[in-house]
């Protein structure tokens, strides 16, 4: 998945408070891969757009300048500034994005008994992209392909047709595992806050277990 894209763009909608709005989309190809990025899918596949508003920013009033006291008479105190409306953020669909949950903090774990992490692969697919997994074994994708007619024109061919192919994935190197789980964590997050209906408690459950993992290794210290 264009999880990279994503990720920096959650991350600058974070930092920046006054961003109207973000969007991304989630793209289904022939063979139901799901894919979230911040850019229209590609053409033959499936396209649903998602809207994430910014937050508003609250207007600074400026302080009220006090009245100078003249000779004779008492300084009155100047009237305090009226207070500022605070901007409701527009509302959106509930459907569209889940809701965070209360954070509970996690009981310390004692640096001796944290382990390292788990092995992970870093996998690239036929166009470029990008993913983190567990499993040592390399999706395989189904890539729609031109069909043409028997006079060699696109117009007149008929069916479709595709063409199989495997992702290619290395393990990570041991120095970058703590890295690599740190993504693992965003993307299965991602996942599971943008899941499609039906697929939210699956998800949630592969986040909060990729979670546990990085908190509770070498990596969570």
């Amino acid at each position: 998945m264009k999880m990279q894209t994503l990720l920096l763009a959650l991350s600058l909608c974070a930092l920046d408070a006054s961003a109207n709005e973000v969007v991304f989309y989630r793209c289904t190809d022939a063979s139901g891969a799901l894919t979230l990025q911040n850019m229209p899918c590609p053409k033959g596949d499936r396209q649903e757009k998602k809207v994430m508003q910014g937050v508003n920013t609250i207007p600074m009033g400026s302080a009220a300048t006090p009245a100078r006291a003249t000779p004779g008479t008492a300084a009155k105190p100047a009237a305090p500034p009226a207070p500022a409306a605070a901007a409701s953020p527009p509302s959106r669909p509930a459907s569209e994005i889940i809701p965070a949950e209360p954070v509970q903090t996690p009981a310390p774990i004692a640096d001796s008994a944290r382990l390292p992490p788990p092995v992970l692969f870093q996998c690239i697919t036929y166009d470029k992209d990008s993913y983190i997994t567990e499993s040592d074994e390399p999706k395989s994708r189904c890539v729609a392909m031109q069909t043409v007619g028997l006079d060699g024109n696109p117009q007149t061919g008929a069916g479709e047709a595709c063409e199989m192919k495997r992702d290619e994935c290395a393990r990570v190197a041991d120095g970058a595992l703590c890295d690599a789980w740190k993504k693992r964590v965003g993307e299965t997050e991602v996942a599971w806050r943008f899941a499609r209906v039906g697929n939210e408690e699956k998800n949630k459950i592969e986040f909060e277990r990729a979670q546990k993992i990085y908190r509770e290794s070498t990596c969570g210290r």
